[in-house]
């Protein structure tokens, strides 16, 4: 409409470069695309079964704006058994549709206007338009020189620069490096964080993708200050069902759940039974996924450290970081869609994340054999532009 003005915060942003790049090279004939964090399993049969049973006995009404007891208890007895975080189902814990919707509800809860929010970098690019659509401000930490985790030293140097902090974003294991973080170095990151008036928006819905040790949650270390957030998306590759948790302190959460209610009332009520029977019969149903999630970072990490990429080893999700080859400079998009046109293989240009112009994202959410022709394909390409 002329003349009519729309958010003015809305002119800072841009839709996803994720998904508009993803659309651009979509209609190649015979590409594969190593793109999304789309789980190339199906949710089990007895969690969709759950999801039927819901249907048929009519569970098509409202639910607690917070979501419903029997599934807040469920991810309360899920965290706790397997992280030993600790939550009180009935106080501390919110469902919301999926983890972006814990991640909007949280940000927009507890930041005002000029509140500061640091995010180490690079990162899933999510956290950083709900931060501007809130009036808060960005504060980059660039991890890439130290191996893409956010270290002591340079948090501390934040801080210290940036009094206004009220907020500090964690994402591991993370997209898209793959990295993660052992218990002493949670305690190291937590150390300057204790009794400061600043929260942690813990993003861990990758956690039951952790490969080489046991993840260690926030929400156990630093529970008064933190905000976990995490869902059956990538454990139960429910993505499509919408369903994330936002845990932590009584105070904050209550003021979570607020937005959670203004803005969609509640989840669907039918999917968070199937969330519900996801988490308690289904609690190990992640640990077959992330078995053969293993098989195929070892063989990418295999196959392409043999085509001399640089590459740090993933620790967990499923993404491989990979440095694109010197010959083809630093545009992650050029080479993006040079790779696309040129071998029909499509990954994510690594600027489409803070910082992570340079590399290229590979998504390994994807069939063995689609895996294998993408790297026999990129092999060529790289023989072929030598």
């Amino acid at each position: 409409m002329e003349n009519f003005k729309t958010n003015t915060r809305l002119e800072q942003l841009q839709p996803s470069s994720i998904l508009a790049f993803d659309a651009s090279i979509s209609k190649i004939p015979d590409i594969i695309k190593l793109t999304l964090g789309e789980p190339d399993f199906n949710t089990p049969e007895h969690v969709k079964d759950a999801g039927k049973s819901s249907i048929t006995a009519n569970a098509s009404h409202y639910t607690d704006s917070s979501g419903k007891i029997e599934l807040r208890t469920a991810a309360a007895d899920f965290l706790r058994n397997k992280y030993h975080a600790t939550y009180d189902p009935n106080k501390q814990i919110v469902v919301t549709v999926g983890a972006t919707g814990a991640i909007y509800s949280t940000i927009t809860a507890l930041t005002n206007p000029d509140d500061e929010i640091i995010i180490p970098i690079p990162i899933f690019p999510f956290y950083i338009p709900v931060t501007l659509l809130n009036g808060a401000k960005p504060v980059f930490i660039d991890t890439t020189a130290d191996g893409f985790k956010l270290t002591p030293a340079k948090l501390e140097a934040t801080l210290a620069a940036h009094p206004k902090a009220k907020m500090l974003v964690m994402n591991y294991p993370t997209n898209p490096t793959g990295v993660t973080y052992d218990r002493a170095e949670l305690e190291a990151l937590v150390a300057p964080l204790r009794n400061k008036p600043i929260v942690v928006l813990s993003d861990e819905i990758y956690s039951e993708l952790s490969y080489s040790q046991t993840h260690v949650s926030l929400g156990e270390i630093l529970p008064e200050q933190t905000i976990l957030v995490t869902g059956v998306s990538k454990s139960h590759a429910m993505t499509g069902w919408r369903i994330g948790f936002a845990a932590g302190p009584v105070d904050l959460i209550e003021k979570i759940a607020m937005i959670n209610q203004f803005t969609v009332t509640s989840a669907t009520t039918n999917a968070q039974d199937a969330a519900t029977e996801a988490l308690t019969a289904g609690a190990d149903d992640g640990l077959v996924m992330r078995a053969e999630y293993l098989k195929r970072r070892d063989y990418l990490v295999e196959r392409l450290t043999a085509m001399g990429i640089e590459v740090i080893k993933p620790a967990g999700a499923f993404y491989i970081f990979m440095k694109i080859p010197a010959q083809f400079g630093t545009d992650s998009f050029a080479f993006g869609h040079k790779l696309a046109e040129d071998a029909k293989l499509g990954l994510v240009p690594g600027g489409a994340f803070p910082a992570g112009e340079g590399y290229m994202r590979l998504s390994y959410a994807a069939s063995m054999a689609n895996i294998t022709t993408a790297m026999d394909r990129l092999e060529a390409f790289l023989n072929a532009n030598q």
